[in-house]
């Protein structure tokens, strides 16, 4: 129920600011200016006309003559955007035209002191810290100019302006107290004067009690929000460390990784270097016993006598017809291996000669 209950309001409101935004007057258009106000919650400023316009005193939208913002936002593309106010006037949030700073005591708009007129001193009251508590000097405060001058212990006059914050899934309060005081002072609720503003570490109830501005969940003054983490030298060292140990891991890792893959390849090229010097030696090993052969055939008596059998009778050769004429070489050539396994070819000078039959 809790969830229905707040998707409803938040349909509603979308529902009518896209209406109103549908809707909005334009130029020559009727509007009404007791309709003008601030939305709840957000507290900007809104009518029935459109960006560009404003709803003048004859309840007709009428184009905007200045401008709030640096960038404003709502103007079409083709349009001549409204030049800012200058130095010592402002553009109030009608922005219908620029007016001169008021006086103090004057009735302002909320949250705007850059409307009033800042004081003589306006450089030593000042707030240039950025966390926006006067404009100058001065402030606006219950929509009456003033100026932040008010010092320690006495009476100062406080404002607290509750704005609703959004979430995915929730909305919650958030309430800015705004005062009078001095720099370095802030306006205490229940008393209603200016007191020291509090150290880091010191009990509060609220950020304008902090000098930091941040007053922390747990009640004492914490950093400011904006400040930058510091971490100790020992973080950076561990951190340093790491990086270069994983550097070094990584490049062990790697050597390992591509030793291993070195030797699978040192392996096949022995294997191949194996095998060839083996194949190398066969080859040897057959070209010796080559020669070896062709330096022992039988040559001369011993020729013929091997043509004899061993009961006195010719073989089957010496039947062969007697060759005439010359003796021809065999034919056979000799490879002589060097150690790069080429060989030189030569002719050997053997002659076989033939068994004389007329002898027998």
């Amino acid at each position: 129920m809790a969830g229905v209950s707040l998707l409803l309001p938040l349909t509603l409101l979308f529902f009518s600011w896209g209406s109103s935004e549908v809707h909005a007057a334009q130029g020559n258009e009727s509007c009404s200016s007791s309709t003008q106000r601030l939305q709840l919650g957000t507290y900007q400023f809104t009518s029935d006309c459109d960006a560009m316009w404003w709803c003048n005193s004859t309840n007709i939208c009428d184009w905007k003559g200045c401008r709030r913002d640096e960038f404003p936002f709502g103007y079409w593309d083709n349009v001549t955007i409204p030049e800012g106010c200058p130095k010592g006037s402002f553009c109030p949030d009608e922005e219908d035209s620029c007016q001169a700073l008021l006086a103090v005591g004057s009735p302002c708009q909320l949250n705007r002191d850059d409307e009033c007129e800042g004081p003589p001193d306006w450089q030593d009251l000042a707030d240039n810290t950025g966390f926006g508590r006067n404009v100058n000097g001065s402030v606006c405060l219950n929509n009456v100019c003033m100026w932040a001058n008010v010092t320690l212990g006495l009476p100062c006059t406080v404002e607290n302006i509750p704005y609703t914050v959004y979430t995915t899934d929730s909305e919650f309060i958030d309430i800015v107290s705004r005062d009078n005081c001095r720099l370095g002072l802030y306006c205490d609720a229940s008393q209603k004067v200016c007191m020291q503003m509090k150290d880091l570490g010191a009990s509060c109830g609220a950020d304008k009690e902090c000098q930091s501005f941040n007053c922390l969940a747990s009640g004492v003054c914490g950093k400011p929000a904006d400040t930058p983490a510091h971490v100790a030298v020992w973080v950076y060292i561990i951190c340093g460390i790491a990086i270069f140990g994983g550097m070094i891991a990584t490049l062990i890792g790697m050597f390992f990784l591509h030793k291993g893959q070195r030797d699978v390849e040192r392996e096949k090229r022995l294997q191949y270097w194996r095998e060839q010097n083996a194949f190398r030696q066969n080859i040897m090993q057959m070209q010796e016993t080559a020669r070896h052969s062709i330096m022992s055939l039988p040559t001369g008596d011993s020729q013929r006598n091997s043509f004899q059998s061993r009961d006195g009778t010719l073989s089957a050769d010496s039947q062969m017809p007697m060759l005439r004429g010359n003796n021809r070489s065999s034919g056979l050539r000799h490879f002589v291996s060097g150690d790069n396994l080429s060989a030189d070819v030569s002719e050997e000078s053997i002659m076989m000669k033939r068994p004389d039959h007329s002898r027998f």
